[in-house]
């Protein structure tokens, strides 16, 4: 996800900066895009005798994952099969994925499409089970058994490794991991950052680059009325660091942030930006032909990096005590240690040319190198998802679930939506739009008798699996429960919420 410097925005970007306003709706600087028309149901295959008939029974539908995909896939379901069952399982005792734990907490407003999942999630025919790690507790072939359709909507959990020497030395990090330490992904609290030093590097230049950016140099008092967690709200106010440099391969034509979030960085309270004016010779002439978002975007760069500002601009510049730079035409080849070899003290670059023009412009290694000195690297090069089950058949190159419109591959019955089956790009309209159409599908196939015939069990059979191995499965009104816990603590101390980090203590909260 820059973080997206193969081109095309990539997963985290994307997720940053692309909630926010309530319901089916792109964030910034996108237009809205429909949810495709919902086509009448036509068989496939004509010749084949219906072995289901949606009028006699209520079918059972099971969506693994509670992010965007999960939520949206089941939305499409419920809406247009007026009978059909849909259970939720989350890895998480929480629900809602990279909303709740990927959108900056001083990005509130993205967070309300979880009004839309909350109201999805509170249907009579939709049940939500947190704390299920589908893989572990219970197997997809066992959910096979026991619904009609499978949907894995799980996302993409893994970021992409930088690959190059040094990158296992302590100062340096996965942006993901960084976001997950700050959101309050359990996973993550441990992490730890040292931020004892006066400059990081980010290697990628996607949203997720410039949010780790941003929190990183934003005022305290800023934050302090955010959901960030406690924890790490007391590190970023021992942070030392001053100087942040954002890096990537290819040039300011080829960046993978938008220009919401590129405003926010030049508007910094307390920050200036850092930009060499030879990186962009010559792109006046170059951002003629570009489409409108991105010229939008590279004439803001090229106004910061060549314009004059105005005197109040200029004061509040050199007044400014912490800094933000992009590097350009930079690909990471080692991470440099320290003197005595125990942690990381800088980044060598090589320096790079572009082959090609645009979206498709190629990085190329000119042969120079130029060491950039740091005492924190955070890579932000994109997600990846993992393999959930080994009876799911999955493509390590690509990252996804081999699917034709959401069917998986010589599986009938098991159906993928959002990153898991197209890789970790877009934004919100992107997953909508691809969930309802793998929604789409299902329902197709359900109306078209390829579906297994007779009635399955749903979670009864897996509730009484879980209870045989000790799993406790978290419900929407459990979560609830700490959603309220949350806030109150929250209000306590002026925050719209203190986040639940510990999963065992949110099951003792709720007597589990």
């Amino acid at each position: 996800m820059g973080f997206g410097q193969p081109h095309g925005q990539s997963g985290g970007e994307a997720w940053s900066s692309a909630f926010g306003i309530p319901g089916n709706v792109v964030g910034a600087g996108a237009a809205w895009v429909p949810p495709p028309a919902f086509a009448p149901y036509s068989c496939p295959h004509p010749g084949l005798r219906r072995q289901f008939s949606t009028q006699e029974m209520t079918p059972q539908i099971c969506v693994v994952g509670s992010g965007p995909a999960g939520f949206y896939t089941a939305q499409h379901v419920l809406k247009h099969h007026a009978k059909a069952h849909v259970d939720i399982y989350e890895r998480q005792p929480v629900p809602f994925g990279l909303v709740r734990f990927g959108v900056a907490p001083d990005h509130p407003e993205v967070k309300n499409v979880i009004n839309t999942f909350t109201q999805t999630a509170r249907s009579p025919r939709c049940a939500f089970w947190g704390n299920v790690a589908v893989g572990r507790d219970v197997t997809v072939a066992e959910l096979r058994e026991a619904y009609h359709a499978v949907v894995l909507s799980y996302g993409a959990e893994d970021h992409q490794t930088l690959g190059v020497q040094g990158e296992q030395l302590p100062g340096v990090l996965s942006a993901r991991a960084f976001v997950g330490w700050y959101n309050g992904l359990p996973e993550n609290q441990a992490l730890a950052p040292d931020l004892s030093c006066d400059t990081a590097v980010i290697l990628g230049q996607g949203n997720v680059a410039l949010d780790v950016a941003r929190i990183l140099l934003t005022p305290v008092e800023h934050l302090e009325r955010t959901d960030i967690t406690k924890a790490a709200l007391e590190t970023l106010r021992q942070s030392q660091v001053k100087t942040v440099w954002i890096v990537g391969r290819r040039g300011p034509l080829q960046v993978a942030f938008t220009i919401k979030e590129l405003r926010e960085m030049i508007q910094l309270p307390g920050t200036r930006p850092l930009l060499d004016p030879a990186d962009f010779l010559g792109l006046q002439d170059r951002i003629k032909e570009v489409p409108r978002p991105r010229k939008r975007l590279a004439e803001l760069l090229l106004r910061t990096a060549t314009g004059q500002p105005g005197q109040a601009e200029a004061d509040r510049r050199a007044r400014a005590p912490r800094a933000w730079g992009l590097r350009f035409f930079r690909s990471p080849q080692q991470v440099l240690p320290s003197p005595d070899g125990q942690r990381a003290a800088g980044v060598r670059l090589a320096v790079t040319r572009l082959e090609g023009t645009g979206e498709a412009a190629r990085a190329v290694p000119t042969g120079d190198m130029e060491d950039l000195p740091c005492g924190l690297v955070l890579s932000s090069l994109g997600y990846r998802s993992r393999p959930i089950d080994p009876s799911v058949p999955f493509d390590p190159k690509l990252g996804i679930i081999p699917n034709t419109e959401g069917r998986v591959v010589d599986a009938p019955g098991l159906y993928c939506s959002g990153w898991v089956k197209r890789g970790p790009t877009g934004v919100i309209a992107t997953t909508m739009t691809d969930s309802f159409l793998t929604g789409q599908t299902l329902l197709q196939d359900l109306q078209a008798g390829l579906l297994p015939s007779g009635p399955r069990s749903g979670y009864v059979a897996i509730q009484a699996l879980l209870d045989s191995r000790g799993v406790w499965p978290v419900s929407f009104s459990d979560w609830e429960k700490l959603d309220a816990e949350e806030v109150s603590r929250g209000q306590s101390v002026g925050k719209p919420r203190e986040k639940l980090v510990d999963p065992q203590e949110m099951l003792r909260l709720l007597g589990h």
